[in-house]
């Protein structure tokens, strides 16, 4: 079975195309199943660009409810969201996230501070900082994040290394640390294909993290972060020689917030 849980739409206002071509993409490619994960309309920031606004959240229910009504013979559709995290929103996000019934939350973190780290437009920050700080601040955001409970998903785990960045320090403590959290609250880690169409020419997460994740019995699913129909399902050859390359032979999907494995 294979599935796209990392599916964006044009409301998010970095992403191009019509919803239902992304669908009949999933479809052309002989998807089992997708979700769409748009950007949750974020609070703390004005920032047009980088989600939907809550004008737009119940035209985007709607849609998905509507393209799985008119495609539920071809294809599953579920209906996620990719929410942002930082420790400061959290009371209020919590408050938000109980107005919908969503099949999925993705938990994910692109802000460190004011600064929206894995952004082009703020990239040359990078030249101003110690690499190994950053990451510290984003994987314990990350850790936050978990912590909270509000979330079945960690989206895009080290989005950190994004521009390619990377401290000559070893990760593997910030990895443990994370993983034995997800552990605890029983989360589950995506897989996620966009970082090789970026520069750091990786998938989400390391190899390494992903090895700590199987270890300690951790799930996973798969998502290509699509921002255009072309983009579902992408690169998702790599992604699954990965995940049995380090044992895994079971993707988590969901319902209603309820998980469940299937085989790949």
């Amino acid at each position: 079975m294979i599935i796209d849980y990392h599916i964006h739409t044009d409301l998010c206002g970095h992403a191009e195309g019509e919803m239902e071509e992304y669908v009949r993409s999933a479809v052309a490619k002989k998807m089992d199943e997708i979700g769409f994960s748009d950007h949750f309309p974020l609070f703390h920031v004005v920032a047009p660009d980088l989600s939907m606004s809550f004008d737009d959240l119940p035209a985007y229910i709607n849609k998905v409810r509507e393209l799985w009504n008119s495609y539920k013979k071809k294809i599953r559709i579920k209906l996620g969201i990719e929410v942002e995290y930082t420790a400061e929103i959290e009371k209020q996000t919590r408050e938000l996230l109980k107005g919908y019934s969503f099949d999925y939350i993705i938990g994910s973190t692109h802000f460190i501070g004011k600064w929206v780290f894995d952004h082009p437009d703020h990239k040359d920050e990078w030249e101003k900082r110690d690499v190994y700080r950053v990451y510290e601040e984003y994987f314990d955001q990350l850790c936050r994040m978990v912590s909270s409970g509000l979330f079945d998903i960690v989206g895009h785990a080290d989005l950190v290394k994004k521009f390619g960045y990377k401290p000559k320090q070893k990760l593997t403590a910030l990895y443990e640390k994370l993983a034995g959290l997800v552990k605890k609250q029983d989360m589950c880690v995506e897989i996620n294909t966009s970082g090789l169409r970026r520069p750091v020419k990786e998938i989400y997460p390391a190899e390494e993290l992903l090895k700590i994740c199987f270890e300690k019995g951790i799930p996973v699913t798969l998502g290509s972060d699509a921002h255009a129909p072309g983009d579902v399902a992408r690169d998702f050859d790599k992604a699954l020689a990965l995940i049995r390359r380090v044992g895994y032979r079971k993707i988590a999907v969901f319902s209603a917030r309820k998980r469940r494995l299937v085989r790949l």
